[in-house]
């Protein structure tokens, strides 16, 4: 393999090979359970071609097949893998256990979030104990502008790296609330900030609404958003204030094992 490497002329077949791997990996990522022939006229490759990848990729421990079919999914050994690709490994680790007490005292769904492009990246979940929720998932990207994980993240970054990354941000409509023009989420970034949290008033997904925080690094940066999802029909602006200091004395306890020694929300926008 090494010598195909360093071989001029083998190396584009070599490269090529990498992104039919890389292919056959996104496919699955965004449907799992599937099956060969689905894959092959998904990303145009013969079917041998599928099956050989699958067969080296499940012996890797990458992929799983389900018992006595030919349909394919994503092995832990995947997950694992993205979850060491993060740029603060501990953070999940550091985040279940208020996840959890958040998601038994609201009943409802809680998120944590990170930065990744111009979008936010659910890295993980609790799912709410109702039948009807948020439908989401781990690894699901969102926007920035219609979240309140984004909105939190945003308005605690710096203003050079936020005017970036909204540079480069499409502030799409999805819903009939969700805010379209920049300078109105400009706006809405300083009352986020004023008031201590960030809200999704059914902006994103219809019949949802949010309330989300910001976890902080040691240089006192927001690295993370933490939320709670509620369907409207849940949702009281009354109790809104009880979860809202739930959220933030998670993301208190949370950044500080982080290294963060002046706590952001603690201090006056």
């Amino acid at each position: 393999m090494d010598d195909d490497l360093n071989d001029g002329k083998s190396q584009p077949e070599s490269v090529a090979a990498v992104l039919k791997v890389f292919a056959i990996l996104q496919a699955l990522s965004e449907r799992s359970d599937t099956g060969i022939s689905e894959l092959s006229v998904r990303l145009a490759m013969p079917k041998a071609t599928v099956y050989r990848f699958l067969q080296t990729m499940k012996t890797l421990g990458y992929v799983r097949q389900e018992t006595d079919s030919e349909r394919y999914g994503l092995a832990m050994k995947t997950f694992e893998l993205g979850a060491k690709a993060m740029q603060y490994p501990d953070l999940i680790d550091l985040s279940k256990h208020h996840m959890q007490l958040l998601a038994d005292t609201t009943g409802e769904t809680v998120h944590l979030g990170t930065l990744i492009d111009s979008e936010i990246i659910y890295v993980h979940k609790v799912d709410s104990r109702h039948m009807l929720g948020m439908y989401s998932r781990v690894g699901r990207r969102a926007p920035l502008h219609c979240t309140a994980i984004g909105k939190v993240l945003m308005a605690w970054e710096h203003p050079d790296r936020r005017d970036r990354i909204l540079g480069a941000a499409e502030f799409q409509r999805f819903r009939e609330k969700t805010i379209t023009d920049a300078d109105a989420f400009r706006a809405e970034l300083e009352r986020v900030r004023a008031q201590g949290f960030g809200e999704d008033r059914e902006e994103f997904d219809d019949h949802i609404r949010c309330l989300g925080v910001p976890i902080f690094d040691r240089l006192g940066q927001p690295i993370a958003g933490l939320s709670v999802s509620f369907p409207t029909f849940r949702y009281d602006d009354a109790k809104a204030p009880e979860v809202v200091a739930m959220l933030q004395a998670a993301s208190r306890d949370i950044s500080t094992r982080l290294g963060c020694s002046r706590f952001p929300l603690d201090e006056k926008a």
